[in-house]
């Protein structure tokens, strides 16, 4: 027999999953009528309180959960390290969680740190999540957005302005004369790859000029190397912006091996600076992006929420900046 769930209690009573939380927790806030459609929905069901359940229960535990994407481990170190700094100044714990996309389940996540009795949650977003965050909104749990824009009452987001970092840098190319830019397309991180697209759209368009240098990658590609060896075989760019450093990389010896000097033949940008862009000869032009700020800023943003104190800025957008070396000319 199906194990009957939280949610199809609350779908059945046509209430939150909090409000189905507060009735089996014996909450008083909860009104009688709302409380028997509850009761009816739970007896209808056969449904039995669990530790999920009984892990929505209002009590403080001074503990955040914290979910990132296992594809984002690499890169967020500076990322944890800023949060937790923060979280140790105001006597936080932080439980971290991850994703894994195709196997972990978000609702999964979801009860896991339900069940961890957590405070509040900060999610870092590289997908779109808007089924998840009306999830939580249904917990009533604070919550924090790092890496992308969401608007809600109950939610803060932090997030970096790749947008206007590339509208500027594509702008003071076109400046130069220089309009054959490229933008090559990642699957792994469809907000910033969204971002940094129309970034540059912004700035053709200020040049009344319509953008078509946004390179689409197949989902079932592998291998960025193999793709950009055979893609340099037929094309040439003025610049070429790559989101990850792995891409950039790829992108570096795929031109080389097709006879593209960099940067004399084609400049080379990556939009996140990293130990390997720095390691590499030629030096790869990146952003500087301060994961470190933003992790800080989220958790400060948080204990704000808990403490119940007034927050100034509910969308904190963190600029970015470029540091060109040597796959750039100027």
């Amino acid at each position: 027999m199906k194990k009957v769930t939280i949610y199809e209690v609350a779908k059945e009573a046509n209430v939150s999953l909090a409000t189905v939380s507060r009735v089996i927790n014996g909450s008083s806030v909860v009104k009688q009528d709302t409380k028997n459609r509850v009761e009816e929905a739970i007896q209808k069901l056969g449904y039995r309180p669990n530790a999920i359940a009984q892990g929505l229960a209002l009590s403080k535990t001074t503990t955040v959960g914290l979910i990132i994407p296992a594809t984002s481990i690499s890169f967020s170190g500076r990322m944890i390290n800023g949060l937790c700094d923060v979280a140790k100044i105001y006597d936080y714990s932080v439980y971290l969680h991850t994703i894994t996309q195709g196997v972990t389940d978000i609702k999964e996540i979801i009860d896991d740190v339900i069940k961890d009795r957590v405070d509040g949650v900060i999610i870092y977003a590289d997908k779109d999540l808007d089924e998840s965050t009306k999830l939580l909104e249904e917990y009533n749990i604070p919550m924090v957005v790092m890496g992308n824009k969401i608007s809600s009452d109950s939610i803060c987001s932090v997030y970096f302005d790749y947008r206007n970092a590339i509208c500027e840098l594509c702008d003071n190319y076109l400046n130069k004369g220089i309009d054959d830019i490229a933008v090559l397309q990642d699957h792994r991180n469809d907000v910033v790859s969204e971002s940094i697209y129309n970034g540059a759209k912004d700035a053709y368009a200020k040049h009344n000029k319509e953008y078509k240098g946004y390179i689409n990658v197949s989902k079932d590609n592998r291998s960025t190397y193999k793709f950009l060896k055979s893609y340099f075989k037929t094309h040439r760019h003025q610049v070429f912006i790559a989101n990850r450093d792995s891409q950039a990389l790829a992108a570096l010896n795929a031109a080389t091996g097709n006879g593209i000097a960099i940067p004399e033949d084609m400049e080379l940008v990556c939009m996140n600076e990293s130990k390997y862009t720095s390691s590499i000869r030629p030096e790869i032009s990146a952003f500087n992006v301060p994961y470190y700020d933003l992790g800080a800023i989220s958790m400060r943003l948080m204990t704000k929420m808990l403490k119940e104190e007034e927050v100034e800025e509910k969308e904190k957008c963190i600029e970015i900046l470029f540091s060109p070396k040597s796959t750039t000319k100027e």
